[in-house]
């Protein structure tokens, strides 16, 4: 089959699209012939690498996928070969787990991520999880479910279940174009905060924020947002505010919080380390809140969520699976607005056409 990998980490020039063995399934795993895949910025860290990371090469790239069963193992019992599915990306394969068991999968001591610890879902085959499957209606493409699943379980679980949003709370989501965050603008619209504020740095993904519902955006590139923050909002500040920026602006975030506000992060795009003035902590009463990808409940609700139509991922472009180098190109220099998309065609169409 063909696969997205690399041998060696380093950058986009060491992808290659490879013939590797369609792999073998569990007793309760499927196979899926993968439809979709979507690409996101965690695929770009995984093939730079990082102390400890250990992969068994090749490593099959992309966390989010969606497709249709093409066999089951044999204690499979909820699907079938032919059902449309859509796949959790967090993996969590010990159920006698203490975090299992609490139904909190995210934080299992074996955690995982297709893609990131695991091979991933940019090939045309994959070994999933009978339990990380979700069915997918026949309405719903697959595209959409493969660009939904990573950026909207994990911006449900920061903002809803981990966050405690309520209706009426103000939201500072900062930065408009990423998946996760255009998921965060319209989570937090869903719920009934009000008023959503977004920080962009152009013209162009501020007037996708609003179309997603933000009620006030601040281009960076053209003012001050800290202090078009504390203007807005009258010196007050936000309930809460969304970061997954990292060093970057983590003291500005930490600063348009209003007293008792919450910060929310699951992530770092700028870098991990900075410094914090702890006295914003303390004398404004804050509260820092980290999490990671979702629980299946989480997953399960938001998808179902996208299902309905109330939720919508931002596709920005839809790519062949060999054009996949171009598409995380394209997403290492950040001109993207919303989600890139490989479109994966079945193996045996694929090798008809060829026939043909």
């Amino acid at each position: 089959m063909k696969a997205l990998a690399f041998e060696e980490h380093g950058g986009v020039d060491r992808v290659q699209l490879l013939d590797v063995p369609v792999p073998a399934i569990g007793p309760r795993e499927v196979l899926l012939s993968v439809r979709a895949a979507a690409l996101n910025r965690l695929d770009l860290w995984v093939l730079e690498g990082w102390p400890g990371l250990k992969l068994k090469r090749p490593h099959i790239m992309g966390a989010d996928g969606a497709g249709v069963v093409a066999a089951v193992g044999e204690d499979v019992t909820r699907f079938f070969v032919g059902d449309r599915v859509a796949v959790n990306p967090t993996l969590c394969n010990d159920p006698a787990d203490r975090f299992a068991r609490l139904g909190l999968d995210n934080m299992c001591d074996d955690f995982a991520i297709f893609g990131e610890h695991v091979d991933g879902l940019f090939a045309e085959y994959a070994a999933v999880p009978e339990r990380n499957l979700l069915p997918l209606p026949d309405s719903v493409p697959f595209e959409t479910a493969a660009a939904a699943s990573l950026v909207f379980v994990t911006a449900w679980h920061s903002l809803v279940t981990r966050g405690r949003l309520q209706p009426g709370e103000s939201v500072l989501v900062v930065g408009a174009g990423g998946g996760v965050n255009t998921a965060a603008i319209q989570i937090a619209r869903l719920v009934g905060a009000r008023p959503i504020y977004v920080v962009g740095s152009s013209a162009a993904k501020l007037a996708q924020a609003r179309a997603l519902g933000a009620d006030e955006v601040i281009n960076r590139a053209e003012v001050d947002w800290g202090r078009e923050m504390y203007r807005l909002t009258a010196r007050q500040g936000v309930d809460v505010v969304v970061d997954n920026v990292g060093a970057a602006t983590f003291a500005q975030s930490l600063r348009a919080l209003r007293r008792g506000g919450r910060l929310l992060t699951v992530g770092n795009s700028s870098g991990p380390r900075f410094e914090l003035d702890n006295r914003y902590l303390f004398a404004k009463h804050l509260t820092i809140i980290g999490s990671t990808m979702g629980t299946s409940a989480d997953y399960e609700k938001v998808m179902g969520l996208i299902f309905a139509g109330r939720l919508r991922p931002v596709i920005d472009t839809v790519y062949q699976l060999r054009d996949a180098t171009t598409a995380l190109t394209r997403l290492r220099d950040g001109d993207v607005m919303g989600k890139l998309v490989l479109r994966i065609p079945p193996a045996d169409a694929e090798e008809s056409s060829e026939a043909g």
